[in-house]
């Protein structure tokens, strides 16, 4: 099954639904998946003053190597990259076994050679001209589901073109036949012609798997 998946580098959300798509829905649903950037400092627009604007601003900097590294090495490579951003982002820094600001000040180069990545994919790190791209591809998703939503969105193909839905958002990752059938269960409602919305408030943060 082909899917397209848009995430970005903040969002603890994301990165569970990511983790649950990989580890557990592909080994069992051969899943193809294409990593496409969503960009929460452009959803968000947060003013210079707000607590989450820094952190926004080294998150969207790691989106555009992200997607450099798309568009030079594919959509794979991507993924090992999103991989290793995950584990430091909201492994080791919540864990406190990496220093916050040395890691914001280090840039994309650590993350690229722990992904066995080119680091020269580290220059669109300030390159302002992949927002282009990045804008692009996010309203892609954002006509799928709707221009109000954010991150994660997953799409698939269908004869009548793409379906797709914000989310799941899940606190704990179902494993084993809970996990695939939660995926069955989700592709079926999001192809059904007629389906919008289900939800109910989150009352807990998200209780990460181990760390890749």
């Amino acid at each position: 099954m082909n899917v397209s998946f848009w995430v970005d580098p903040a969002c603890p959300w994301c990165w569970m639904t990511a983790r649950w798509a990989v580890d557990v829905v592909t080994p069992v649903r051969d899943l193809t998946i294409s990593w496409e950037p969503i960009g929460l400092l452009f959803k968000n627009d947060p003013s210079e003053d707000d607590e989450y604007y820094a952190a926004n601003q080294f998150t969207h900097r790691l989106l555009r190597v992200m997607q450099a590294v798309k568009d030079g090495e594919g959509s794979a490579a991507a993924r090992l990259l999103y991989w290793q951003y995950g584990a430091v982002l909201h492994h080791d820094r919540v864990a406190g076994t990496v220093d916050a600001a040395k890691v914001l000040n280090a840039g994309a180069g650590p993350f690229l050679e722990a992904a066995g990545l080119p680091v020269k994919y580290a220059e669109a790190y300030d390159d302002e001209s992949w927002d282009e791209t990045i804008r692009i591809r996010m309203q892609v998703g954002l006509d799928v589901v709707g221009g109000e939503l954010g991150t994660p969105i997953i799409a698939f193909d269908t004869p009548a073109g793409p379906k797709g839905v914000f989310g799941p958002i899940m606190s704990r990752m179902p494993r084993g036949d809970d996990g695939v059938g939660l995926w069955d269960a989700m592709v079926k409602l999001a192809t059904h012609d007629g389906f919008w919305e289900l939800k109910r408030t989150r009352t807990e943060d998200p209780h990460l798997p181990a760390r890749p």
